[in-house]
């Protein structure tokens, strides 16, 4: 106990000389040990003397020495003085919100949510929750070539991880006569007309901003062609319905665009039907209809928003008020949708939540929090700076979750095993938690055959068995000679022998951690086999979610350090 009180002193020490880039007081040391472990309290009259003998040889050390033997010994402490622990911020009022509002989130169902979606329906959430009032789940599945009838049930699936107050859901395709009705009005005000003219032709006119002839049909000719179309004697690519809007305005994409299609292959999964609207008809209808009063979405929308404008104009509808954000860039990870369904048919990846992939599933099967990813996105907020996605960000976020919750175990990846020469048997007892003796403690034993890792003995003269004891390292070729070398901390931490994790030769568990850039195989503590489902920190290496436990052999998924 006092070798591990000693090194906790040491530790701790060091950090806080790193940290202040000076010699820390004895008191201070003393109060953070007590503070993050309170089992030592009841000794804190005799620990003085040991921390001023943890202060004087860290104060024997050059600066960068102690830099490069906290990394070693204790690399979480050094985390921690690199993380940026941002609380999450308040993001900016919303104009017109005092009396609450009616937000949307709007995913096509087209494969599970991804980091993407994450922010738009988080940021929309947190101005539900921060005035009150309704948030509507609007499922928009109205193009039957983006439809895949399993992602209906994904896309719940992760809302409800994500935790979203969603208070009304609505399928588009459960309201197409509402669009047809209100297509029908848009061509009876003259907003609309129906459009005979192949495609090709239709663009070259367009972009000279000249009209087609079909511009000048009479409101009755219109409103023929358009029951035809829904009678169903026309053919996908021979007519659609277009928005009346500026010939000349500077953007060829926004003359008078399309707001009803014919798409007669694949079938929809929900409706039998052949004509759709286009997005930003239905779009624009739903907003007024289920009287959304804020839109939150990216900039890449506003042009989108443009157009939906028109709708709202020609209906003397009120509109809502539009937030654009930045773009986010998102690297090491795949988004896109079909990318992800083709890996997956290939066997590229394993599933939807492969671990390569930015789905929700697939953050969460890595032992990420719903709460880390909340943060994460508030912290980003609705600036409409392009911005780069923080991983550390995220994984702070997370850490900050995970970390008071994570029983702590031994992972020796790349085993050795070797036999310590004249080692007495030992138990060694390895707190479950660090700052919370209630949980209790591993126990370890061993009579001298241990499983060591091999980067971690390669080229040492001396380690230290973490808990256990120090050995002496003698090489003949690549083969070690092990042998004990005691149990004084205070003797490895002379000779600045790292302290390496380790397991019993007879108690272990074969153990694999699926990692993006590779998996890692080796053993772990056969406690581990208890925790599946739950975020660990395996120590030296990082935080893992256990996934699973087949035939002896665990299977877990590498988070983060």
């Amino acid at each position: 106990m006092d070798a591990d009180l000693e090194h906790l002193l040491f530790i701790y020490a060091l950090q806080n000389a790193v940290k202040h880039d000076g010699i820390p007081k004895s008191g201070t040391v003393l109060g953070t040990v007590l503070g993050k472990h309170p089992e030592f309290r009841s000794r804190a009259r005799e620990i003085g003397p040991l921390a001023e003998k943890a202060i004087a040889e860290v104060a024997a050390m050059s600066r960068p020495d102690r830099k490069s033997l906290l990394a070693e010994i204790a690399p979480e402490l050094l985390d921690e003085l690199n993380e940026t622990h941002e609380r999450s911020r308040e993001l900016p009022a919303l104009l017109g919100a005092e009396n609450g509002v009616v937000m949307r989130f709007a995913p096509n169902p087209s494969g599970p949510l991804h980091l993407g979606h994450a922010r738009a329906s988080i940021l929309n959430d947190y101005y539900v929750r921060r005035y009150g009032g309704r948030y509507v789940l609007r499922i928009e599945d109205t193009d039957p070539r983006r439809v895949d009838p399993e992602a209906y049930a994904m896309v719940q699936e992760d809302i409800e991880w994500l935790g979203l107050g969603i208070t009304d859901i609505v399928y588009q395709s459960d309201r197409l006569d509402v669009y047809y009705d209100w297509c029908r009005k848009l061509i009876e005000i003259g907003g609309a007309y129906v459009c005979v003219c192949e495609a090709e032709r239709f663009r070259e006119l367009k972009l000279k901003g000249k009209a087609c002839p079909c511009r000048d049909q009479t409101v009755e000719g219109n409103l023929e062609l358009w029951q035809r179309m829904l009678d169903g004697e026309f053919y996908e690519g021979d007519v659609t319905v277009r928005v009346k809007t500026d010939l000349t305005h500077p953007d060829p994409a926004m003359r008078d665009y399309s707001a009803m299609r014919i798409v007669n292959a694949p079938l929809h999964p929900r409706v039998d039907a052949t004509v759709f609207p286009l997005m930003n008809f239905s779009v624009a209808v739903d907003d007024h209809l289920l009287g959304i009063t804020h839109v939150i979405r990216g900039k890449d929308h506003i042009a989108n928003t443009g157009r939906q404008r028109y709708i709202f104009d020609y209906f003397g509808w009120k509109q809502p008020v539009y937030y654009h954000y930045g773009r986010m860039g998102i690297s090491g990870v795949v988004l896109s949708t079909s990318s992800m369904r083709e890996g997956i048919k290939s066997g590229v990846y394993t599933g939807w939540d492969d671990i390569h992939l930015g789905t929700m599933r697939a953050i969460a099967r890595r032992g990420i929090q719903p709460e880390a990813v909340r943060n994460a996105m508030i912290d980003i907020g609705i600036g409409e700076t392009d911005i780069t996605f923080s991983w550390e960000n995220l994984y702070s976020r997370n850490k900050e979750l995970v970390d008071p919750k994570a029983n702590r175990y031994f992972f020796v990846p790349d085993p050795v095993e070797v036999d310590v020469e004249g080692a007495p048997r030992h138990e060694a007892r390895a707190a479950l938690h660090p700052n919370d003796p209630s949980r209790g403690v591993r126990t370890l034993v061993t009579a001298g055959r241990v499983l060591v890792p091999k980067a971690d003995i390669e080229g040492k003269s001396m380690v230290r068995l973490k808990d256990l004891y120090n050995v002496g390292i003698m090489w003949e070729g690549d083969a070690p000679r092990v042998s004990y070398a005691g149990d004084l901390l205070e003797d490895a931490r002379r000779v600045k022998a790292p302290i390496i994790q380790w397991l019993p030769a007879d108690a272990k568990l074969p153990c694999i951690l699926h990692r993006q850039d590779g998996d890692l195989e080796g053993f772990c503590e056969p406690l581990v086999a208890g925790e599946v489902d739950n975020v660990v920190q395996f120590e030296r290496i990082g935080f893992a979610r256990i996934d699973s436990v087949d035939g002896g052999r665990v299977s877990a998924y590498f988070a983060h350090r």
